[in-house]
């Protein structure tokens, strides 16, 4: 009729990993029941993550003979009992258990008032009673005051408590069971016919059950007791059953011979399994097809009191029925803990718990729930508490400074709206102002020897192909996306490659225009607007071809870069082929170096509006501007990248329009008097 223990050995791990205890001492009584819940408890709280800081077994013979042993016995005991770490106590044995644990208590600190102030939590099972008996009788039971027990469970049964209280002397008088349960719990006596002297101390009719203190009769029904009943019942049900089908057998059989006269005991037990029925408590009893009670466990708080009375006060259950992880329900606000905690959860555990930021690191030599608390290395955390290591954060997701959460990371890119952005923005806009001013001014004086030398044409060309490179560079400040990552590498590619064509072609034409003026040379027919277009075609077509190449297999595509910054995401444009970016770079290094060798040769020549001279300052800087770069731009990640890009477009940009220029404004606007056809050329 009670449910099997290894039932409870489940209840009492979910109850410990209900409260967070993971360090507990354990008694137990010394014999086979004990051991054998040693061996099945031990490894369950293993594995469940509970130690034991302690085991100690309680004889069942005490050997008064052996005084130091006994006393040795006893340190040892409470020594364990005042563990200053393990706050949880479980308890199996029987109901001498109490008395012992009271009994060395009492011996040992009897004088003191330590015990008043014995901070534990006992978790008792279901064998246990809380009584007290012979020389125990006066003591208390405050040392339990709040313990958990496991009980059987119990209901209430109509006329149960009404039955005790109407018992008396004089009604158990010719009932011997009754008249010892009075003799022992009044510890009075009887008088007995075969006794020629009265005792002394006579049951007086008076007294009453309801009276003693619980340690030594409990009013209420018990899980022991209401197990008896259900068990009566069962067997009652049983017996009917049986003597039904007794019954009908004989009215079947009337008339006939039969071999089965009469049945014997042992059958009974066929009739009790899977016999199901309702007490008078209004409790559905069932046994299953094992013979085993389908009921469960109460959890019960013990309230004890000064006139070493007690209650329990049921706060939960266990529900063999549910469904698993359901089956303990506890009212943790119903529950009544020891004074000394302060109706504060109390803590049973090795050590302080490891909170969000730490991780448990263990203690080598001591058990798995003794830990130190290390706090999480960088770029690691932990959020939640007792965590067995530390975790990294997702790639857009940083660590806090407590280490505790993970914050999103901004995503950055260079804008408009930053200091910088707004520098290289306002350089790159006013270098194109400039350009325009520039042009206007050409246009103007479009007529003048110094505008017409050099191919007018390419001047335009060159003059807007600048306007582009600056206007290219605003494309680097704005959010990368797909349209802007596709087009501002492209764009910047194929205006410098005009640009730099267009001075190639100046500069060649530098050269022709020189190598025509010697007496019958074929150079005449080279002289004219057809060859430079044919250089700035054919030189800006080969870069356009890659670019289309480049686009066409491994284009630019935006991408986050969540690395390069712990606490950022850099939004970028990936090159997508690292090659195809190094062709179009390579492609206008190698025509840079070409105007800067020819402009070099041809800077000496006898012409005073020989562009030869600046072309070669020009070409230098815009050279030592993009070796410069490379280093610059491999070194540095984000927006530190794309504003180095920016610079060196713009610089470069803006030494072309300085140095090529910048001179022939200063003629036309300052210095008239030298743009005249005189001027055009002077030998030396």
């Amino acid at each position: 009729m009670v449910p099997k223990e290894d039932h409870q050995y489940i209840g009492i791990i979910q109850l410990l990993h209900h409260f967070k205890w993971t360090w507990i001492g354990t008694f137990a009584v010394d014999n086979n029941n004990g051991e054998n819940f040693l061996q099945k408890m031990q490894p369950l709280l293993s594995e469940n993550g509970i130690c034991s800081s302690f085991v100690q077994r309680l004889s069942q013979l005490v050997h008064m003979e052996d005084l130091l042993g006994l006393h040795q016995t006893i340190s040892v005991i409470y020594s364990n009992m005042m563990n200053r770490t393990a706050n949880a106590f479980l308890v199996y044995g029987e109901s001498w258990a109490i008395m012992w644990l009271r009994a060395v208590t009492f011996a040992v600190d009897s004088e003191s008032k330590e015990i008043a102030l014995f901070r534990k939590v006992w978790i008792m099972t279901a064998q246990i009673d809380f009584i007290l008996s012979g020389f125990q009788v006066n003591w208390d039971l405050q040392m339990f005051h709040g313990a958990i027990s496991f009980t059987v469970h119990s209901t209430e049964v109509v006329g149960f408590k009404e039955f005790l209280q109407t018992i008396n002397p004089v009604s158990i008088y010719s009932n011997g069971f009754l008249q010892d349960v009075w003799e022992q719990s009044f510890d009075c006596s009887f008088p007995k016919p075969e006794l020629q002297e009265m005792p002394s101390n006579l049951c007086a009719g008076q007294k009453k059950l309801e009276d003693l203190p619980a340690p030594l009769f409990e009013i209420e029904m018990t899980g022991h007791s209401y197990s008896v009943y259900n068990a009566v019942y069962a067997v009652a049900h049983a017996l009917q059953a049986l003597y039904t089908l007794r019954f009908n057998r004989k009215k079947a059989m009337m008339g006939k011979k039969s071999d089965h006269s009469d049945f014997q005991a042992y059958q009974l037990h066929s009739f009790l399994h899977g016999i199901a029925f309702n007490n008078t408590a209004g409790e559905r009893v069932f046994l299953n097809e094992k013979g085993e009670a389908a009921g469960g466990f109460d959890i019960t708080n013990l309230i004890t009191f000064p006139n070493r009375s007690f209650q329990r006060v049921r706060i939960g259950k266990m529900d063999l029925q549910a469904p698993k992880g359901k089956d303990l329900f506890i009212d943790e606000d119903g529950i009544v803990w020891h004074p000394t905690f302060n109706q504060v959860l109390p803590f049973s555990r090795c050590n302080d718990p490891c909170f969000p930021g730490s991780w448990k690191k263990g203690i080598e030599g001591e058990q798995f729930c003794c830990y130190d608390c290390v706090p999480c290395p960088e770029g690691k955390i932990s959020d939640q508490n007792e965590m067995d290591d530390c975790f990294e954060c997702s790639e857009d997701h940083y660590p806090n400074k407590e280490k505790k959460s993970c914050i999103l990371k901004p995503v950055l890119f260079l804008t408009f709206e930053e200091t910088l952005g707004i520098g290289l923005a306002a350089a790159g806009l006013g270098f194109f102002s400039l350009t325009s001013w520039v042009i206007g001014t050409f246009i103007k004086y479009r007529d003048t020897p110094i505008v017409k030398a050099n191919n007018r044409s390419l001047t335009y060309t060159l003059l807007v192909s600048l306007q582009l490179c600056f206007l290219s560079s605003l494309f680097f400040l704005s959010q990368p996306g797909k349209v802007t990552c596709l087009a501002r590498q492209s764009m910047f590619g194929i205006t410098f490659s005009v640009a730099i064509s267009s001075v190639l072609a100046k500069t060649i034409t530098v050269v022709v225009a020189f190598m025509a003026t010697k007496p019958g040379s074929r150079m005449r027919r080279w002289v004219g607007k057809r060859l430079a277009f044919s250089i700035v075609l054919s030189c800006s077509l080969f870069q356009v071809c890659i670019c289309t190449l480049w686009l066409s297999t491994s284009p630019p595509f935006p991408e986050l870069d969540m690395h390069s910054e712990l606490k950022k995401m850099i939004l970028q444009c990936n090159e997508g082929s690292a090659f195809f970016f190094y062709c179009v770079l390579g492609y206008m290094g190698v025509l840079a170096i070409a105007s800067f060798i020819v402009a070099f040769l041809v800077r000496k020549l006898p012409d005073s509006f020989n562009e030869a001279k600046f072309i070669t300052f020009s070409m230098l800087a815009f050279c030592s501007v993009w070796i410069s770069f490379f280093p610059a731009y491999l070194s540095t990640k984000g927006k530190a990248m794309v504003a180095v890009e920016v610079f060196s477009i713009l610089a470069s940009s803006a030494a072309l329009l300085g140095c090529i220029f910048l001179p022939k404004c200063y003629i036309i606007v300052f210095r008239p008097d030298l743009n005249h056809r005189e001027q055009l050329i002077k030998w030396n």
